[in-house]
């Protein structure tokens, strides 16, 4: 054993250089999270089509948009489907090993994905109906994927880069969106090139083609092509060391396993007597980790308030600033073509660079740091749009409003969007790790849950609400709501331990007997 009680095997993936098996590591997980974000988001390109191809009275001045309650439900029911999957699969991936879960959740996401696409029959509830079943399973296979991910990055990586790994992972995420964005734009495009229509407020019939029924097909099933790519890479990946080591206590099979991975010579060593067993609902844990645990799942319950929320001011900005305009000008597939572009502007700028700031400064300045700046930065913006926001509608400062509101999204991906998932990886003992994952992803899936549909509804002009809603706050209140929610995240924050530079097995106390804590 090397000093402070950690086993060699351990001390040696710690000290590792960064070699060729940490990037393929970021591959295999990072295609996960490429899919993830790509099915996750990809529905939000298509809802209008799915309301002009289902809803659409052509008596009607304007195309049909969905209900709010099957717009609710098409955009949500994958949300509630990652939240059930990331507390199942954490705990499974805790019980059973990382490696033997992971195959499993990829295989989900690629079956259900698929069948999401092959949505039978062709009335409005038949469509819709088998969308939402298949699409909550899908989201059942990417909740796997959080706590799955993270922990398997976070025990492969070494020390020293280990936050910068973890981050690296998770920023794929920026690139699935766009993918989703880009293939949007080509099929659209090729749509568009193959089926001329003329707009609906000429045309109403044949402003929609009876193709475009096979459009947003082709668009949800694509998300399928890199997560199958990777799929024999998931499997041929070994166990972590550290399960194999601390939870299934095989130090000689960890050595081994890693020897192979890293290349050199691992002195085995003697199976290490069993340490702490305390569960996650024994008063050691909540002594010890309680307080950890209710930091990293409030501070991503507060972040996914805010982040999922601002997703649905997307398509209403975009009408505003007249980057989209008005629905009944265009047909069916314009409308696809200009929403896929005007999203896809919006990850280039604000989304994607966010993510690689938070993997190049977090092993620099901290978790901590990086968290409480960006909860701070958020909660400025928001004030700043909130405040005049009357003046940020004129059409003179239409661009200010978009500079500001990509701002908010920088800050939200080089801070608390990426460091809430690294933390809950790094400060929990191995034999609870991916559960604590698991129920802290969870906790943000329920605040993007309440994002998504409290906001719908809250944000609602109070005098005149949109077709089939009550009236709400309005956008300007409801950015104040959001300014509240982003500054309790940075004062929870306050409570979340530093890891930056540390082992695991430090951080979590995971070589401390009860009575040293």
């Amino acid at each position: 054993m090397s000093g402070g009680g950690q086993l060699n095997v351990l001390a040696t993936l710690d000290q590792a250089k960064t070699q060729l098996y940490h990037f393929k590591a970021i591959v295999i997980a990072g295609m996960g999270f490429f899919t993830d974000a790509y099915d996750l988001f990809c529905i939000a390109l298509v809802t209008k089509l799915l309301g002009r191809i289902y809803y659409t009275d052509p008596t009607k001045p304007d195309p049909g948009t969905l209900p709010p309650n099957v717009s609710a439900a098409v955009n949500g029911v994958a949300l509630c489907g990652t939240l059930a999957g990331q507390l199942f699969f954490g705990w499974l991936g805790d019980k059973l090993g990382r490696k033997s879960v992971y195959g499993f959740t990829l295989i989900l996401m690629v079956l259900c994905s698929v069948a999401s696409g092959l949505s039978f029959g062709h009335t409005p509830k038949g469509v819709i109906g088998t969308l939402c079943f298949f699409r909550f399973w899908l989201g059942f296979g990417i909740g796997g994927d959080y706590p799955l991910s993270a922990t398997i990055m976070s025990e492969y990586a070494n020390k020293k880069t280990r936050g910068a790994f973890i981050a690296a992972v998770f920023a794929m995420q920026g690139f699935g969106i766009l993918f989703g964005t880009l293939v949007t734009l080509i099929v659209s495009a090729a749509f568009r090139n193959a089926l001329p229509a003329p707009s609906y407020y000429i045309d109403p019939v044949r402003s929609l083609p009876p193709q475009a029924d096979y459009m947003w097909r082709v668009i949800l099933m694509f998300g399928t092509v890199p997560a199958a790519l990777t799929y024999y890479w998931r499997m041929k990946m070994p166990e972590t060391a550290r399960y194999t080591a601390l939870v299934a206590r095989n130090t000689k099979k960890a050595a081994a396993d890693m020897s192979m991975v890293l290349q050199k010579d691992i002195q085995e060593e003697e199976p290490i007597a069993a340490g702490d067993t305390f569960g996650l609902f024994s008063s050691q844990f909540l002594q010890r980790h309680g307080l950890h645990l209710l930091a990293t799942t409030s501070t991503w319950f507060l972040l996914d308030i805010a982040f999922y929320s601002q997703n649905l001011f997307q398509k209403d900005i975009f009408t505003k600033v007249g980057w989209i305009p008005p629905a009944r000008t265009m047909n069916a597939i314009e409308e696809v073509f200009r929403i896929a572009r005007a999203q896809a502007l919006i990850a280039l700028c604000g989304t994607v660079p966010g993510y690689w700031f938070t993997v190049a400064f977090i092993d620099i300045v901290g978790r901590f740091a990086i968290q409480v700046m960006g909860f701070l930065m958020m909660t400025v913006f928001m004030i700043a749009l909130a405040v005049p926001y009357e003046h940020w509608t004129e059409p003179a400062h239409h661009t200010g409003f978009v500079v500001m509101y990509g701002l908010t999204f920088f800050f939200a991906n080089f801070g608390p969007n990426s460091t809430t998932f690294i933390v809950p990886a790094e400060i929990f003992p191995a034999r609870l790790r991916s559960t604590c994952h698991g129920i802290s992803a969870a906790a943000g899936k329920a605040g993007a849950i309440i994002g998504a549909f409290g906001f719908l509804y809250a944000a609602q002009d109070p005098k005149k609400p949109d077709h089939g809603y009550s009236p709400g706050i309005g956008i300007r209140n409801a950015l104040f709501v959001l300014a509240g929610t982003n500054f309790l995240g940075m004062l929870m924050s306050l409570f979340v331990p530093e890891a930056k530079g540390k082992s695991l097995e430090e951080v979590s106390k995971d070589n401390v007997s009860a009575e040293e804590a």
